[in-house]
């Protein structure tokens, strides 16, 4: 346990806070320079939201602590957590910890396992050659909107099912955009600001209601296809409003060799102790957000990264030539794709995707010998951890060898994408699939893809997402480009920084 000290040590605050905004025009002007710049001035920095303050882990085994070894001591909470669960209600990333958080991750776990991604594997990979080979030759594409686009339409097959009637699924495509812009507009404004009665609250209100609607359908259409037909004219084929589906049903083998069971929801519908239906509805977006947010914006980077290091690409479409050839891409394929993992893994660490999360301490607590004060905000960042020279050299250099010899400890401790301990991300194993699946899939459909707009400026939101990105698709091989890539180092030409944009503060 974590008790204050005797004597803490005093909490450095971060240089250059304003009176009432704080820190705040710093987070919103220079978000990334500034979190990295915090490293400098010790392993726990106080920072100023407006009033507020708040305390900045900049210490990997710090982190640990918060996250894991005194995880019971710092509640899942903070200004970030508290906006977004206005839109995902009580869904596995937002609720309180506690028995109905433990609850419901045991209920939701084998939907991750690998044997279930599996079991959907080959219907992802469908859905996402269909999407991706519809994509006009020679246009210049908005890339960040394609990535959420495929990525949504594979995780909507591996939820509900790769019969999901086509107007549910093209809403849900139609809607998600719009609605996290919408989410990530309540996160940066003040509480008060988001329930005033103005347009684009109520645009936000009523697009969140839609889609809290078309989640119903699909629940209902899953429920329906895991019941199979009734047993007569007055037996009802969908079971009430959270409650499990019929009894053969929820057999979890009942229909394992049929087509019913081809959707990970269809373990919720099913569960002994089922959901109801509002949880199934928070369960759902969580996972849909979570789903395209983070994926979606890995894959953009990643394709970015590919377009600036022709070594990086040729060494990806060796591999996969080597695995699949001239067939089909299969499921049991990904197993043999050891570069592109590393590449991805090596997007993942450059950009992000997450660079804020807080948590909240439930009692005065003792931090690395700094006092941290009951109800405070702690803030830790994936993104700060995983730039740290001192555990990734050149960090802003793009490096998939880096990851060549495995994880050592200290690296472990500072690739913090998924989280750690109790609240880590549930998803990582289908996240690591989808990535491999559309990228593979894109290298495949395209022998040839270029930027065509000026090189993206992160902006530091929810996720590090790219401001602009857009290419160009050639069915035709592009003329061999000469390499100045080292084989044994990749290094990075000057960049846009991050700090030449302004991205909203996180409030």
């Amino acid at each position: 346990m974590s008790a204050p000290a005797t004597s803490p040590t005093p909490t450095p605050t971060a240089p250059g806070g304003l009176p009432l905004l704080g820190h705040g025009l710093q987070l919103a002007r220079n978000p990334l320079p500034f979190i990295g710049s915090l490293r400098d001035h010790g392993p726990v920095v106080r920072i100023r939201i407006g009033p507020t303050p708040a305390y900045v882990v900049t210490d990997p085994a710090l982190t640990r602590k918060v996250l894991v070894t005194d995880a019971a001591h710092y509640a899942k909470g903070g200004k970030i957590i508290d906006a977004l669960r206005v839109f995902f209600g009580d869904g596995l990333a937002t609720i309180a910890d506690g028995d109905a958080h433990l609850r419901n991750r045991r209920l939701m776990q084998p939907m991750f396992n690998k044997a279930h991604i599996a079991d959907r594997g080959d219907a992802m990979i469908e859905q996402v050659a269909t999407a991706v080979g519809a994509w006009p030759e020679g246009q210049p594409r908005d890339v960040y909107a394609d990535m959420n686009e495929v990525t949504l339409g594979a995780f909507l097959v591996a939820l509900f099912g790769a019969d999901l009637p086509g107007h549910l699924a093209g809403e849900f495509t139609a809607l998600m955009p719009d609605i996290m812009a919408g989410t990530i507009r309540q996160t940066i404004l003040p509480p008060w600001v988001t329930r005033l009665p103005l347009p684009a609250n109520r645009a936000h209100a009523q697009r969140v209601a839609r889609l809290r609607a078309l989640i119903d359908q699909a629940i209902d259409h899953r429920a329906r296809r895991v019941a199979g037909p009734p047993a007569d004219a007055d037996t009802p084929a969908v079971p009430a409003a959270g409650g499990a589906a019929a009894a053969d049903a929820g057999c979890p083998h009942a229909a394992a060799a049929g087509e019913q069971r081809t959707g990970l929801f269809d373990t919720l519908l099913t569960a002994e102790d089922p959901l109801t239906r509002q949880q199934l509805q928070d369960e759902a977006i969580t996972l849909l957000t979570g789903a395209i947010e983070t994926t979606g914006t890995t894959l953009a980077w990643t394709l970015y990264e590919i377009t600036r290091h022709p070594r990086v690409e040729e060494r990806l479409r060796e591999e996969l030539a080597t695995v699949s050839a001239e067939r089909p891409l299969a499921y049991e394929d990904l197993e043999h794709l050891p570069y592109a993992r590393r590449v991805l893994r090596e997007a993942i660490r450059k950009y992000g995707p997450a660079w804020l999360v807080t948590r909240t301490a439930t009692r005065d607590l003792d931090l690395g010998g700094h006092l941290v004060p009951e109800g405070a905000d702690v803030v830790w960042s994936p993104y700060l951890h995983q730039h740290d020279p001192a555990v990734f050299s050149d960090p802003d250099a793009f490096d998939p060898d880096r990851w060549t010899t495995g994880d050592t400890a200290a690296t472990r401790g500072s690739f913090l994408a998924f989280g750690d301990g109790r609240r880590k991300c549930i998803g990582e194993n289908f996240a690591w699939a989808e990535l491999q699946i559309i990228l593979a899939t894109v290298l495949r459909t395209w022998p040839s893809f270029r930027l065509t707009s000026r090189a993206p400026r992160p902006q530091a939101v929810v996720t590090v997402k790219p401001d602009r990105m857009t290419m160009r698709f050639d069915r035709q091989q592009a003329a061999t480009r000469r390499s100045t890539d080292d084989p044994a180092r990749i290094t990075t030409v000057p960049e846009p920084g991050p700090d030449t944009k302004p991205s909203p503060p996180i409030a």
